[in-house]
């Protein structure tokens, strides 16, 4: 059974009636399974995100309004939210005695008899029905990755029963359209000619009831497709943010601001997938339709219609090979320069140190200039596909009214039929020409579909479907067996065959030149990356077997470059405080071990103080000590510390040793320095070079080898 919350306070009564559910459908699974990386409020699971839980354990869920009485007994336990924002689950209900068999989360899995109207008081009126999906094992043959659900049409297929009432609506639409038409036929032909004003009138008042339902079936037909649009709009853009905070390290793209060009590129692909996309294609079958009706009132006026639609359609895939290439272009040289630009502004004052203005401008105008001339080809053969269907859709108008006027002089074609086939050779070559348009926009959406694909298929470093060990508690036992590792595009290996053991508590210090691999290790340790070879485990457990969210939860992890965010310090400190939660008691604690107490105390905002964008408004010492406190803050067992004094003075360094030896008198310890004052914290020194283990031993000793130059260097 998974670990109790740490108090009633802090639990998360939606997650925890989840898991209850999962573990009675025998579906195992831990509570980071089920949170890691989805938006919680206060740390907690909201209701609108409980399906997307429920689905890491196999399970689906749907949110339901429904009094007590009708909830469906076969669909039981039953997930109820109650007023005061609490959650219980529903057991069972007898109704021959009105009482309910209810579970409360901080009991556990005992259940309890509440009569039905005590209940129904505190019902919020919603529940959450959950019910298992079938798990197939390796018997079962695989489905086919052509049916797989893909990410983006899988969301638009969600909404299918939206663009059916769309598809429907206009179909009215288009059948009113023919109405206007006919009005003007008949008023030419037969109101004008015998003075029938009584028929005017009941033709107008006719009309008129035609043009209100258009006019309200148009609007509920763009609401249901700006709907549509609006609901698969906020779950791409989950989807897709969930697939980038969870790819693994290794498929991590070399340039960040050619990686967030392609992530705003679904802009593109959102304005492609809005209602004139919808609207248009819909639209395209009713052409058949109007060429009939005109056909009925005369086959020669349907001739220029068909022409102008096969000539228009014609220019459009002519200019696709074109748009295609020029759509690509663009994008790729929009990627490079947005890269120039996060670059120039991450690290705008090495720029200015290094004077390197004029070469970063040079290279923005560079790709501006050229950006700016294949733009600008793209929507000169753009827009001639479009300005060269307006340009067919009159001079169709005009053939057909020359054709019009030889069979009126023929007696063929009266007035008003010349008139009702101009009106409708519009509205035939109208879809045709937003064809064209959206052929002529469809390149820059499929080569942005293309680029999200790319970033939608990279490795995760968790999957849904692997089940995970649950340890809330660890030891502390670490072992390295013979682990090699090799960074992805690169020649040579970053470690070879490092085997060492850090026993429960035990103090070690990672010691080499630049570049010898202890680093790397502190990343394999965390997950970040997979060994080539080799395992590293935890109290005797390979770390792949760990849920990376509950790895990480027992290491306190310094790296050497601190990293800080926007907002706070309290923000910062916490960090992932939204999943463990985080306590006033904790965060002082850790507040006073890294030194920051001083400038808290001092501030008038105190832990609320701002540290900037990237922690600018500090200084390096303190964005260290930030990074020490939030790496102690969740009390994690495990500490890796990479040079955690490296921008302190003496004073702040000898304090913060103290801390750490009294904070870390239980814990296991690993501190990878060139600070030979820092050793003073360890028991053992293992010495690195080249990605091996040079030495491993007592402090004294390995310090004595060193000074007298017995540690050779590797091959």
């Amino acid at each position: 059974m998974p670990e109790e919350p740490a108090t009633l306070a802090e639990a998360d009564e939606l997650l925890e009636c989840l898991l209850s559910i999962a573990h009675q459908h025998h579906h195992e699974t831990t509570r980071e399974a089920l949170r890691a990386g989805l938006p919680l409020e206060e740390g907690k699971l909201t209701p609108g995100v409980v399906g997307r839980a429920a689905a890491r354990a196999d399970l689906t869920a749907r949110i339901v309004k429904s009094p007590l009485g009708e909830l469906n007994p076969a669909l039981f336990p039953v997930i109820l939210l109650l007023e005061s924002g609490r959650a219980c689950l529903l057991q069972e209900v007898d109704l021959s005695t009105g009482q309910a068999t209810v579970s409360f989360p901080e009991l556990s899995d005992a259940t309890t008899d509440i009569s039905l109207h005590g209940l129904a008081e505190a019902y919020s009126g919603q529940a959450i029905y959950v019910r298992p999906k079938f798990r197939f094992d390796a018997r079962g043959p695989e489905v086919k990755q052509s049916r797989e659900r893909h990410w983006f049409w899988g969301v638009i297929r969600e909404n299918r029963k939206l663009y059916r009432d769309v598809i429907l609506g206009s179909v009215l639409i288009n059948l009113f359209a023919v109405a206007m038409p006919l009005f003007v036929m008949n008023v030419y032909d037969r109101v004008v000619p015998n003075a029938a004003t009584e028929t005017l009138w009941v033709l107008a008042v006719g009309i008129l009831i035609v043009l209100c339902f258009d006019l309200a079936l148009r609007l509920m037909r763009n609401f249901f497709v700006d709907l549509a649009a609006s609901r698969a709009d906020v779950k791409l853009t989950s989807s897709i943010m969930q697939r980038v905070l969870g790819m693994r390290m290794e498929a991590k793209p070399a340039s960040t601001g050619s990686f967030t060009s392609t992530l705003q590129s679904f802009e593109s692909v959102r304005a492609f997938i809005g209602s004139a996309t919808i609207v248009a294609l819909v639209d395209l079958p009713f052409v058949l339709l109007f060429m009939t009706i005109i056909a009925l009132i005369g086959v020669p006026l349907v001739i220029p219609i068909v022409v102008g639609a096969v000539f228009v359609l014609l220019y459009a895939m002519a200019a696709q090979s074109k748009l295609h290439e020029l759509s690509e272009t663009t994008w790729r040289i929009s990627a490079q320069r947005n890269s120039t630009l996060v670059e120039a502004v991450g690290n705008l004052e090495t720029v200015k140190a290094l004077r390197g203005e004029s070469r970063l401008q040079g290279n923005w105008e560079r790709a501006s200039a050229f950006l700016s001339r294949t733009a600008a080809q793209l929507r000169l053969v753009s827009t001639s596909v479009t300005s060269v269907a307006l340009w067919a859709q009159h001079t169709v108008s005009v053939v057909i009214i020359i054709i019009g006027v030889y069979l009126i002089i023929e007696g063929e074609l009266t007035q008003g039929g010349l008139i009702a086939a101009y009106l409708l050779s519009s509205r035939a070559m109208a879809p045709i020409s937003q064809a064209a348009g959206l052929m002529a926009q469809y390149h820059q959406s499929a080569t942005a579909l293309e680029a999200l694909n790319g970033v939608m298929d990279k490795p995760q470093e968790r999957t849904d479907s692997k089940r995970y060990i649950d340890r809330p508690v660890v030891q502390g036992d670490l072992r390295f067996d013979s682990v090699s590792l090799r960074y992805p595009d690169e020649e040579r290996d970053a470690l070879r065959e490092v085997s060492f053991r850090l026993k429960p508590g035990e103090k070690v210090a990672l010691i080499g030149r630049i570049g010898s691999g202890k680093s790397t290790l502190n990343k394999l340790l965390l997950g970040f990356y997979q060994p080539t070879s080799g395992a590293v485990l935890l109290d005797d457990v390979d770390i792949r077997q760990y849920d990376p969210l509950q790895l990480r939860r027992h290491i306190g992890y310094v790296p050497q470059d601190i990293t800080l965010f926007y907002g706070s310090l309290r923000d910062n400190i916490v960090a992932g405080g939204g999943i463990d939660g985080v306590d006033d008691d904790k965060l002082l604690d850790a507040i006073n071990l890294s030194g920051l107490a001083d400038l808290v105390r001092s501030h008038p905002q105190g832990v609320d103080l701002p540290v900037g964008e990237g922690g600018s408004l500090l200084s390096g010492g303190q964005r260290q000590a930030i990074a020490i406190a939030r790496a102690v803050v969740h009390a994690p067992q495990v500490l890796l510390l990479d040079e955690p004094s490296s921008a302190m003075d003496h004073a702040s360094e000898d304090r913060l040793k103290k801390q750490l030896t009294r904070y870390a008198a239980d814990k296991t310890l690993i501190v990878v320095t060139h600070r030979t004052s820092l050793l003073s914290l360890v028991d053992r020194i293992i010495v690195m070079d080249g990605g091996k283990v040079m030495a491993d031993g007592p402090r004294e000793q390995v310090v004595e080898a060193l000074r007298k130059g017995q540690i050779g260097r590797a091959s």
